[in-house]
């Protein structure tokens, strides 16, 4: 017999949530039955690409009224530990947007809370999922290069993304909270978790509050060292926007993500293979998003996927506190100016 399709209802109904939406209305198994935003005339405006959806403007009372089986959180970081606490105690299924926390002891509270009541918790942490981040992740755990021993993370771009976002140029805490983090997850795919890292920072644009240039340097347990760097104040005339670039030095090989989706595989006889590793866009993305919208249905497939085998996702919240503690530790180091131990759960 056929399984009725699950029900979940997205919280938040900003500029993100609507990639969130569409994402799951391509997936079959899948019905948003609800929308929840604390402000009316966003709500209204967003409903109108789910007309079939209950709204509310008040999110104990959606819990409270409905039956779901999961949410899907899209509100800023502020309201992440209220909201998981609320989907906790309602025995539901969890998805929240990061930063996952605003601290670490919110990090541990929120995973704990969900574990006490048995509920999944995911962190939508999709740069990992991104179709030539994943190829990049697989060729390597594949073992094609042999035993990694250096790698890079780069993203560099003048992309002003202040437009969209202006609370961005406000945050006292801006690149490596908002998108280091993406970044800093891709390394901990590749490498796995960090023993020490040391970061510097810059402040290159005079109007913002915040950071929008950074460097890390990771020594991973496993022995690889990386540099994760991210930069939104670099002019290109060919602003690579919005993609991570990659190099990976393994002792039977390398593998370099350049861009325009291409992934070259070099083996230790001095031969290379250039593949298109390129996102097959939804019909519902743009330019130039779409590398990023795709890793949303992506993620959220895999979501589906893990969720119908009773199995914990990949970004999971215990997974995503180690990759919320390199940005905490990066945080320390920049201002002490030290190598920091991250934190680990």
């Amino acid at each position: 017999m056929e399984s009725k399709p699950l029900r979940g209802a997205l919280i938040g109904c900003g500029f993100f949530a609507l990639n969130q939406l569409r994402a799951w209305q391509d997936l079959d198994g899948v019905d948003i039955v609800a929308l929840c935003d604390s402000d009316p005339e966003r709500l209204a405006e967003f409903a109108r690409y789910a007309p079939e959806a209950g709204t509310f403007s008040d999110a104990q009372i959606m819990l409270r009224e409905l039956e779901l089986d999961f949410i899907d959180i899209a509100t800023p970081t502020s309201a992440h530990k209220p909201l998981v606490l609320m989907g906790a105690w309602a025995g539901v299924d969890i998805i929240c947007q990061k930063p996952f926390a605003a601290t670490l002891d919110d990090a541990r509270l929120m995973i704990d809370a969900c574990a006490e009541h048995n509920v999944g918790l995911t962190v939508h942490e999709n740069f990992r999922w991104q179709a030539p981040v994943r190829a990049t992740i697989e060729h390597l755990r594949n073992g094609v290069i042999g035993t990694p021993f250096f790698g890079r993370v780069s993203f560099r771009s003048g992309f002003d993304v202040y437009r969209l976002q202006p609370y961005l140029a406000k945050t006292p805490r801006f690149i490596i909270e908002d998108l280091g983090v993406h970044v800093l997850d891709i390394a901990r795919a590749l490498f796995g978790d960090v023993a020490r890292l040391t970061c510097e920072t810059r402040r290159i644009n005079p109007v913002i509050a915040g950071e929008d240039v950074a460097t890390v340097m990771l020594a991973h347990e496993q022995g690889v060292t990386s540099v994760v760097d991210f930069s939104y104040a670099t002019r290109l005339a060919n602003d690579p926007f919005p993609q991570s670039l990659i190099e990976v030095d393994g002792d039977r090989g390398s593998l370099r993500l350049l861009a325009d989706f291409r992934l070259q595989i070099h083996d230790a006889h001095g031969h290379v293979e250039t593949l298109d590793v390129a996102p097959v866009a939804p019909a519902w993305s743009d330019a130039p998003w779409f590398p990023i919208q795709e890793s949303v249905l992506r993620l959220q497939r895999e979501w589906l996927s893990n969720r119908l085998r009773g199995q914990a996702s990949e970004t999971c919240g215990v997974d995503n506190f180690n990759t919320q503690a390199l940005v905490e530790a990066a945080y320390e180091s920049a201002v002490k100016g030290m190598t920091v131990v991250p934190a680990r759960l």
